[in-house]
């Protein structure tokens, strides 16, 4: 398997960050949504906050990368091919998804800079993106929220798509992003 995309599959590049792309998604909702189990100002809950913030920063990162490397080579084709609204719609999921992970850390690191707190990200403190205005914090962050719960929605839809093509469209959308399967070879004979 090549590290590149090919016109075929996508490439081991791709693949790997597209599902560490997943597990720190999933990692992120897990430290926001786990911290309400902690009592406030507890160090387990805030250290869930701090964690939920340096990943979601590590999402922003990454995603940039994942563009990178996603324009810079050839997207395999889905065989059988696609309905041409079935192709727009995958374009808008991917689009959307994208949006989500570069603007979700960018709110994020907007109400702590409004709300005048540290910008934790692995052992450093990042720049404020604003001064401290409590007020726009909280309309930033009732964004930032209301766009985590859609956030459920687009990534499970998108797991759903893949599974429909996968089970009931019978095409190769999920095959692209897998690892191959390694085969036997069926030429090597058992010795007694």
């Amino acid at each position: 398997m090549y590290w590149r995309n090919t016109t075929e599959r996508f490439g081991k590049l791709s693949i790997g960050m597209h599902w560490l792309m997943l597990l720190l998604l999933a990692a992120v909702y897990a430290c926001i949504e786990l911290r309400v189990y902690f009592p406030r100002g507890s160090d387990l809950r805030e250290g869930l906050k701090t964690w939920h913030f340096m990943l979601g920063l590590s999402v922003l990162a990454l995603v940039l990368v994942r563009l990178t490397i996603r324009l810079s080579g050839p997207t395999p084709s889905i065989q059988p091919s696609l309905k041409s609204w079935q192709l727009h719609s995958a374009k808008l999921m991917h689009a959307l998804l994208y949006v989500f992970m570069m603007v979700m850390p960018i709110l994020g690191w907007l109400t702590l800079s409004g709300e005048g707190k540290a910008v934790p990200f692995f052992g450093l403190q990042l720049p404020a993106l604003i001064g401290p205005d409590k007020v726009f914090a909280d309309s930033v962050a009732e964004v930032h929220e209301t766009i985590g719960t859609l956030g459920y929605w687009l990534i499970g839809l998108h797991a759903v798509a893949a599974l429909i093509h996968h089970y009931l469209l019978r095409d190769n959308t999920l095959l692209r992003m897998l690892p191959p399967r390694k085969t036997r070879n069926p030429a090597r004979v058992e010795m007694p």
